[in-house]
């Protein structure tokens, strides 16, 4: 959806148009794939953070546009909310010291950011929900000006002919509606990128869902919307709901949700290309001039614009990507499970930890996926959102067990050998893998520092619940910029 558009209304022909382009699209891909036209020499990672701004006083700042001209930097790009911005990371061979490498410019970048964000009265916070959110913050007006996301937006209530409805029972109960998606600006995530051949992407892409649900134990980091305490990572069900074009009725027929983990384990990437066309009208039918058949006839890479916007709107939480760069064709598979924050060091953490495990499970002559159902990862995918750290999971050969257990005596060994595979610095590998090791060992991430402080600052009665809030969010950034892993934060 990174896409600048300018239509704003789509006649019934626009709609036939775009359906026939896209499934010529689809054939084109297919023929692609068969003909083996992608690029995987040299396999490339990239990342993506979103993060939120918030003012002296913690609340969110509105001033995205007037923050993204301070910082004159084209790696910085808006997001849903005047509240959001996102960073693009050049992306990079994690051998040799890419993930240090990361680390250094996303640092580099955030500080210098930072710095430019204040001259304009706003401050940068990487969190998986802004805890000092407010319902008066969740309004159509607080939709950032670029008007694709206007576009979407008309376009996922046309499709409901509803408002949205957002129930979530955690510690606390929270039901609200909207009248726009704002609430999914309340969702601020780290997208990994791992490039891929044709041939690896459904090993890795299945790989990606047998782990959601262990990654968002560990790394959880959203306990806190509106005002209520719900899940540890509030921001899955926040997300699932506040996209979601269907009516009460069409969930009861069984109609798939744009937000999906999907429903079988996949033999090829066109699996999940194909079910896009089959399963999800288009939101966006914007068609291009491009032939993809007279380009790929012509020797050249087509651009597969149809298809492409298609796969932006339907919101995996590991994505296919097709991508062109300078004239050559590549798959990714992208990974959207994780949250923002809390610091640098935590993210890239969280980095390695999956870049390593995916790699190992999906070189297995024997892949965990031929041990264990789809329902079953996710089941996994959802108790570890709403359970976090505390999460049991179901892994074979072990049954269900504290996803910490799994982490400690399957998984880190488990990315520690992916990452020696991928050639990672041995020192740079144990340094990020022991980030993880140690939130096991102490039971403290992100979700577990909000609550925990939170409880310690409200329950003693001398502050109001959204005032306790901007306390955490103050102690949080302050927090952040050390750049210390997050389970060494003091709580008192």
């Amino acid at each position: 959806m990174g896409l600048d558009v300018e239509r704003k209304e789509f006649s019934r022909e626009d709609r036939t148009r775009y359906r026939e382009k896209v499934r010529q699209c689809l054939d084109v891909f297919a023929r692609m794939l068969r003909e083996s036209r992608f690029d995987a020499d040299r396999p490339m990672t990239g990342l993506e953070v979103e993060l939120n701004l918030v003012d002296e006083q913690c609340d969110p700042a509105m001033k995205n546009a007037e923050v993204l001209e301070a910082i004159a930097d084209p790696d910085f790009v808006t997001e849903l909310g005047q509240f959001n911005l996102e960073i693009n990371v050049a992306p990079r061979r994690l051998a040799g010291g890419g993930l240090t490498a990361f680390e250094k410019d996303v640092r580099d970048s955030l500080n210098a950011a930072e710095v430019k964000a204040q001259q304009v009265g706003a401050h940068m916070v990487t969190v998986g929900i802004l805890p000092s959110l407010q319902p008066i913050h969740m309004r159509q007006d607080t939709l950032s000006v670029n008007p694709r996301y206007r576009l979407l937006n008309d376009q996922i209530f046309a499709a409901r002919g509803e408002d949205l409805d957002i129930a979530i029972r955690g510690v606390d109960r929270l039901r609200v509606t909207a009248d726009s998606i704002i609430p999914e600006a309340a969702c601020t995530s780290m997208q990994l990128h791992q490039q891929v051949s044709p041939e690896e992407f459904p090993a890795f892409w299945n790989a990606s869902q047998a782990i959601a649900g262990v990654q968002l134990a560990v790394g959880a980091n959203s306990p806190f919307l509106l005002g209520k305490e719900l899940w540890a990572e509030t921001r899955i069900a926040l997300f699932e709901q506040a996209t979601d074009t269907r009516s009460e009725e069409l969930k009861s027929q069984g109609v798939r949700p744009r937000v999906w983990f999907g429903e079988r384990w996949i033999t090829s990437i066109f699996d999940l290309f194909e079910e896009n066309v089959r399963y999800f009208p288009a939101l966006l039918p914007i068609c291009s001039d491009e032939d993809p058949v007279a380009v790929l006839d012509g020797g050249d890479s087509p651009q597969l614009a149809e298809l492409r916007l298609h796969n932006g709107t339907i919101y995996r939480w590991n994505r296919p990507v097709y991508d062109v760069v300078r004239g050559v064709p590549h798959l990714r598979v992208e990974n959207r499970v994780l949250p923002s924050g809390p610091t640098v060091v935590d993210m890239m953490a969280n980095a390695a930890f999956y870049f390593g495990l995916a790699r190992s499970l999906a070189e297995d002559e024997r892949p965990v996926w031929s041990q264990m159902s789809f329902s079953a990862a996710e089941e996994n995918f959802h108790s570890g959102a709403r359970d976090g750290i505390q999460a049991q999971v179901y892994w074979p050969g072990m049954g269900t067990v504290p996803a910490t257990e799994l982490v400690l005596r399957k998984l880190l060994p488990r990315a520690h050998d992916g990452l020696a595979r991928a050639d990672v610095d041995p020192e740079e590998r144990d340094r990020l893998l022991s980030i993880i090791e140690q939130r096991c060992l102490t039971g403290h991430n992100g979700a577990t520092w909000q609550s925990r402080t939170f409880h310690n600052v409200f329950d003693g009665g001398e502050l109001d619940r959204f005032d306790a809030l901007r306390e955490v969010v103050r102690r949080y950034s302050s927090l952040m910029h050390e750049n210390l892993p997050v389970h060494e934060w003091p709580v008192d």
